[in-house]
């Protein structure tokens, strides 16, 4: 792959790191998704300079003055928004409970509707999840087969449908693959989610690969790479030394 040049260090970590970090915070400490603890640590820890969108920044200081994320979430963009900002920080989820996926499928949910309500931002984060719980399982699955077996437990509607042409774009090239898909322009989770997990799939032996396909085909490259890099990390992977002595640290109160 040609044009690798690292940028200069160092590299921050965006709102999608930040919020993943809450999801993982709030698994070690309750061995769940408690939906009010979750929202008080978004709430407690936003940091508008990591890149949130407009909305999710917005709600977040509406949970910061003490309104309802209950209240808050399902109005959001007239029913709750189908953006990509429940997928982006569940894979966790996903690595956490492994195997057993009636408790990835119930967890990932309760952790997107507090601010993603809408069922296609669910929908997005089930099919995050369960990707990256299939990997925790069978470190080394990828292909089509990591892909049909997201399929199956994603809800019906516009997420699952690009996830079927995602299963048939396997052999497809990188372009064509982020034209059919969607690259994250429109910050929706059917616009980003099956691109991320396609990448994942057909990259699956290759953490490097894939994340500098993501950095190539991608328009919302950190959440496109959240969401690849948080599922192939849930399975085996190597991370290249020079990448991770790049990286800001993860925050000390993860």
């Amino acid at each position: 792959m040609v044009g690798r040049k690292l940028p200069a260090a160092p590299w921050r970590w965006t709102d999608d790191t930040e919020m993943a970090c809450s999801v993982y915070a709030v698994l070690r400490r309750h061995g769940q998704i408690d939906q009010d603890a979750l929202a008080a640590s978004f709430a407690t820890h936003y940091d508008a300079d990591r890149g949130y969108g407009s909305g999710t920044g917005r709600l977040l200081n509406q949970f910061r003055g003490g309104e309802s994320w209950r209240d808050l979430a399902a109005l959001a963009f007239g029913g709750g928004s189908w953006g990509n900002g429940g997928a982006m920080r569940v894979a966790p989820v996903g690595a956490f409970y492994g195997a057993d996926l009636p408790r990835v499928l119930h967890n990932a949910e309760r952790s997107s509707v507090v601010t993603h309500s809408h069922l296609e931002g669910v929908a997005g984060a089930v099919a995050v999840a369960v990707a990256a719980s299939l990997r925790a399982v069978t470190p080394h699955l990828g292909g089509e087969a990591l892909l049909q077996g997201v399929v199956p437990f994603v809800p019906p509607g516009k997420v699952r449908d690009s996830l079927q042409t995602a299963v048939r774009l396997i052999g497809a090239d990188d372009a064509t693959a982020a034209a059919r898909l969607g690259t994250g322009r429109e910050m929706a989770a059917h616009d980003t989610v099956p691109l991320a997990l396609w990448i994942a799939a057909r990259y699956h032996h290759s953490y490097e690969d894939a994340l500098w396909t993501v950095a190539q085909r991608a328009e919302d490259v950190d959440t496109v790479g959240a969401i690849t890099g948080g599922v192939l990390a849930a399975g085996a992977h190597r991370y290249p030394e020079e990448w991770l002595r790049r990286t800001e640290p993860l925050p000390d109160w993860i």
